[in-house]
């Protein structure tokens, strides 16, 4: 199974570098060592998505951002992204995000990309395995300042965490989160206080900072709530290989339910204010904030 998720993470990592060039089965059987057929059935069965869906999914949300970002005529972006033609560019846009490329690049507004995740196996350990000492060498802790600000979010129903939350509403949040112009930070999962749930609804969410004036389009099933000024201390553990993702972030988070911030002349404020978690991503290190105020004050 390892040899099979090296060799889909090298065609991933093939194809995210020549987005931009005309990608064939060819090239990529090359790299797989397969066969064309043998590839294109190993990439279904471990990503669970076609090979040529894939890559054409993964051109539009990347000619998506750059829309959004740059000002850059459609036709331009059309042939930077080996589409034949621009209306052939036009419709497969279109039909991926119900709003035309046009359209979008004048006003863009949250829509959901593809956003794909490097294959890897996962690997378990039983909780009891765990040697924190050992495994978590140092983690780094900061107090930072949000201001008030807004925070669209699509909430869950029951979930506490983010694989509960996956299961009630689907992995494709982060699409959305990730092409809000406006957004402040990048997307985050939230835990929210038991004064920001709903009736019937979780207090794991996902969702991204946005200004107070923020007005653009509110997708389907998503809110905004807005989000006092607040004291954040963050905790940053130390960079990890990706595939080990669970095991790191499991680490990092119990190591930080026995911190203290006391030590520091705070105190946890979890009744007021979120905590919340960014993407695990191997090479920074998994980062999780908490929300404290000064000890000495009510």
């Amino acid at each position: 199974m390892s040899k099979k998720m090296n060799t889909i993470k090298k065609i991933q990592v093939y194809i995210e570098k020549n987005l931009n060039s005309n990608i064939t089965l060819k090239n990529i059987s090359e790299i797989s060592g397969y066969s064309p057929w043998h590839t294109e059935r190993l990439f279904k069965e471990i990503i669970g998505k076609n090979l040529f869906c894939y890559i054409r999914d993964l051109r539009l949300s990347k000619a998506a951002l750059k829309l959004r970002d740059n000002k850059i005529k459609v036709i331009d972006i059309a042939f930077d992204f080996v589409f034949d033609s621009p209306e052939g560019f036009t419709r497969a846009f279109s039909k991926k995000f119900g709003i035309s490329p046009k359209k979008y690049s004048k006003k863009p507004e949250p829509i959901e990309l593809f956003i794909p995740y490097l294959a890897y196996e996962k690997k378990s350990k039983n909780k009891g395995e765990i040697n924190m000492e050992k495994d978590v060498k140092a983690i780094f802790v900061q107090i930072i300042e949000r201001p008030e600000r807004k925070a669209l979010i699509l909430r869950g129903k029951k979930a506490k965490k983010y694989f509960e939350y996956c299961e009630e509403v689907g992995c494709d949040v982060w699409g959305v989160l990730t092409s809000v112009k406006e957004a402040l930070y990048e997307p985050i999962g939230m835990w929210l206080p038991d004064n920001m749930i709903k009736e019937g609804t979780s207090k794991y969410v996902q969702g991204v900072e946005v200004p107070l004036n923020y007005n653009n389009k509110i997708p389907e099933g998503y809110e905004l709530i807005t989000l006092k000024p607040c004291k954040m201390m963050v905790f940053q553990g130390e960079p990890y290989e990706d595939e080990n993702f669970n095991e790191a972030v499991s680490e990092v988070m119990e190591k930080i339910d026995k911190f203290d911030p006391e030590i520091y002349g705070y105190k946890w404020n979890y009744e007021s204010d979120p905590s919340f978690q960014l993407a695990p991503m191997g090479y920074r290190g998994y980062i999780e904030a908490r929300p404290v105020k000064e000890k000495n004050k009510s």
